[in-house]
């Protein structure tokens, strides 16, 4: 007798556990369906492969590299200030000492880098005024100008025309002027698209440091192809070559930028100033005492991959442990924070090394959390809106003609209504009623919509059907089915394109 209670209980358990086992895969489908995204995440995580950790750049320090505020001062000052009516003293920079600096400056460029007063008082007032943020600037242009200059090199623009960027945006990809121009190098919408700069709903080129320096160095050498003089390139490319040709003709046929300075637009006669005064001090930063503060992060440390899939930063963030402030700084051109997939063009995602190589390796399993998380989104239902076509076009009022001799509650017994309901149908104050009247005593057929909302569970009615004819349409429909499917009474009629419902 214990055997035998032994044995069964053995083969009960045997039992379990096979049954057990083969129900894994519908019981994983199942919770990975109710699993909550961060779990999941993690769950993604643990099995990646070389998962790296690096430096991170930080939100007070991304804050402090996009800060419109810097940007703003520098174009309004460049708009309205009047350099040559100021009188600024500066100890430490002696006027002597300033010309052969600049001396020194001129021999190694192509531009015309010559002392006259008006550039000194640019140079005092940005070192007396501006010491704090050229730290930062000589900081940011760690990060930047490599990228600049390569660009330069390849259109054969001197090298020195990466101090432009300062003059036109204090290095801030997303800096936005006024008048609308955009980027490290402000290009307005007609001049960027020109040189093949996009601007969609996703993404601006304008403010993509590789693409618009690429533009940006063509068309700095397009202009110079115009007027030979890198002096007037610069001019040209704040002010545009018409109003430096009026200038030109203004001046009596002058070339030089210091004899058509008069001639140009304000904000143009400080311009060049301010670029010669952001060379000279990023030139002699340290004889001034001022300390860049150090980029986080290089180019060089840098590496770019295709996506193929619409991804968005938090979700990179998140599966590569990467801030999304490093990743907002290091793809400023995806302006909802968002690198959408096209399949008629690539979008890259650039990142740290290491983290690239991190994505690289766990592509699939990346995506694979992507499309978890879209399809946890609800998604659109569009035959709501049919469903609700079909119960208004379905519903028509039902109405009884009063006959001599009836009341109001031999018609509400009829109907199967309480003379409440009846009177509330009607507006009745009262239970006067007279023949020959109509009352609404309900609906002649209401179809009513499926659950699963899907059209198939219709049937239109054609001309000559009954509910007879319609049920045997259908396997398993009888004509007591169809009237419960569609709240139908005995005395209800149906009529030509009704809908009614059948499954």
């Amino acid at each position: 007798m214990n055997y035998k209670v032994l044995t069964l209980l053995a083969c009960g358990l045997f039992s379990y556990s096979v049954m057990g086992q083969n129900q894994p895969t519908t019981q994983t489908e199942t919770l990975k369906k109710e699993m909550d995204p961060a779990v999941y995440l993690d769950s993604i995580k643990k099995t990646f492969v070389n998962h790296a950790s690096s430096a991170s750049i930080e939100k007070r320090w991304l804050n402090e590299l996009m800060n419109q505020d810097l940007f703003n001062d520098l174009e309004a000052e460049l708009a309205d200030a009047n350099f040559d009516d100021e009188d600024i003293r500066l100890d430490e920079l002696p006027t002597e000492l300033l010309k052969e600096r600049l001396k020194r400056l001129n021999e190694k460029t192509p531009f015309n880098v010559e002392y006259n007063e008006t550039l000194e008082k640019v140079i005092k007032s940005f070192l007396k005024k501006r010491k704090r943020s050229f730290e930062r600037l000589i900081g940011l242009s760690e990060y930047y100008f490599p990228m600049f200059e390569e660009q330069l090199a390849k259109q054969n623009v001197p090298l020195e025309v990466k101090y432009l960027s300062i003059v036109e945006s204090a290095l801030n990809p997303t800096a936005k002027s006024r008048v609308g121009a955009t980027g490290l190098w402000q290009f307005m919408y007609p001049t960027g698209k020109q040189y093949n700069l996009e601007v969609t709903s996703y993404t601006d080129d304008r403010i993509d440091p590789l693409k618009s320096s690429e533009a940006a160095a063509k068309f700095l050498s397009d202009l110079y192809g115009m007027f030979g003089d890198w002096d007037l390139v610069l001019a040209s490319y704040n002010a545009g070559p018409g109003n430096v040709s009026k200038a030109i003709r203004r001046s009596n046929g002058y070339t030089n930028y210091w004899n058509i300075r008069p001639n140009l637009p304000r904000e143009t006669q400080n311009y060049l100033p301010a670029f010669y005064a952001t060379m000279y001090i990023f030139e002699y930063a340290k004889e001034h005492g001022i300390a860049s503060k150090k980029s986080p992060i290089k180019v060089v440390e840098t590496d770019t991959i295709a996506v193929k899939k619409t991804m968005s930063f938090d979700q990179i963030a998140s599966l590569l442990d990467v801030s999304k402030e490093e990743i907002t700084f290091l793809n400023p051109t995806y302006k909802l924070g968002v690198i959408p997939y096209d399949s008629g063009k690539q979008n890259f995602l650039r990142l740290p090394i290491k983290k690239i190589g991190l994505m690289a390796s766990n592509e699939a399993k990346m995506y694979a959390y992507v499309d978890y998380v879209a399809s946890r989104k609800e998604q659109p239902n569009y035959n709501i809106v049919a469903e609700s076509i079909v119960e208004t076009a379905s519903v028509n009022p039902r109405y009884h003609t009063i006959k001599k001799g009836e009341s109001l509650g031999t018609i509400a017994n009829k109907y199967g209504l309480s003379q409440t309901e009846l009177k509330k149908l009607n507006n009745m104050k009262s239970s006067v009623i007279y023949p020959g009247k109509k009352l609404v005593v309900g609906k002649t057929a209401v179809a009513q919509a499926s659950s699963k909302g899907s059209k198939s569970n219709f049937y239109t009615v054609q001309r000559g059907d009954s509910l007879s004819s319609i049920s045997k349409k259908f396997a398993g429909v009888t004509v007591s089915i169809l009237k419960s499917l569609n709240n139908m009474k005995d005395a209800d009629a149906i009529r030509p394109g009704m809908k009614l419902r059948v499954n």
